[in-house]
């Protein structure tokens, strides 16, 4: 079986995020034993008469080269699921301690979601923030969609805001999101796990599946320092002198922590939680979260 991990540095190197999505995508599906279900199903039910608006890729030309009638094909198990990523661009996500910042690799997986969601004739949309909300992109499946998606994630770049506020892109989206659907939110999670997860957990209202992905570089997971530091932080800019010893000794288990906690207060009010490295393979990790998705249900 075709097996394409790419590291992040290889993505960085492709130019245009639509052939970074399609690269990622393709590779993805093609260490999949079946594909993956994100709530549409493609085995074929009926056909249905074509409306203004559809899409004509869903037109069958048969039928209407014979009948002279537009119709489209259904399926099984079709929901018409609105797929919602909720991007994080506060300047925090701008870290890299390699060729590929946490906003980046964010930014490829966002694109690889919403080309995964277009392959499956689901509606795709899309809220940028940081303390506001700096682009929205209202779901829907029409043709063009993915075009506009893929745009506003090209223009996606971290924002002069000091802080990242949750509530307000979440705020909007239960305002303007009526239908159920997948919700993805990517972000780099520095809040304390009970405040995130309060502001979050309303976001299950109206029966959405949450799942949160949780983006840090491998220098956050596993700092590696020979001599004394000066870290700043990128949201507020206070300082903080760290040594290697600390780094060693006391960090490790204060990260394990804070992971371990949001992983269990996430999963504790019904939301799905996944730690990404933005130094491993973005594929490679969307199949260990299928793997692991589909171990739950």
């Amino acid at each position: 079986m075709l097996q394409r991990f790419l590291d992040p540095a290889t993505l960085a190197s492709i130019s245009g995020i639509d052939l970074v999505a399609k690269t990622v995508v393709d590779g993805f599906i093609a260490g999949l034993h079946r594909s993956p279900d994100f709530g549409f199903s493609q085995e074929f039910a009926e056909y249905r008469a074509y409306v203004p608006g559809d899409d004509l890729r869903h037109v069958d030309w048969n039928v209407f080269a014979r009948t002279e009638r537009c119709y489209l094909k259904r399926y099984h198990g079709e929901t018409n699921t609105h797929v919602m990523v909720l991007l994080d661009a506060s300047r925090s996500m701008a870290y890299a301690s390699h060729r590929v910042s946490k906003l980046d690799y964010a930014r490829y997986l966002a694109a690889s979601l919403c080309y995964l969601a277009s392959q499956q004739r689901d509606a795709a949309g899309l809220i940028v923030f940081d303390e506001a909300v700096t682009q929205y992109v209202a779901p829907s499946g029409r043709q063009g969609q993915l075009p506009r998606l893929l745009h506003a994630l090209e223009r996606a770049e971290p924002g002069p805001a000091s802080r990242t506020d949750y509530l307000r892109p979440f705020h909007h989206f239960q305002q303007f999101i009526r239908r159920r659907g997948i919700v993805a939110v990517l972000s780099d999670f520095y809040a304390p796990p009970d405040e995130l997860v309060k502001t979050i957990a309303p976001l299950r209202f109206h029966g959405n599946e949450v799942i949160l992905f949780h983006l840090l570089d491998p220098r956050e997971l596993e700092p590696d320092f020979r001599e004394p530091v000066l870290l700043v932080d990128m949201e507020n800019d206070s300082a903080l002198e760290v040594t290697p010893e600390y780094a060693r000794s006391e960090y490790p288990s204060k990260i394990s922590a804070h992971l371990a906690a949001l992983s269990e207060k996430a999963r504790g009010v019904g939301l799905d939680y996944f730690l990404m490295s933005t130094g491993r393979p973005l594929d490679a990790g969307l199949r260990e979260y299928l793997s692991v998705r589909q171990g739950q249900m």
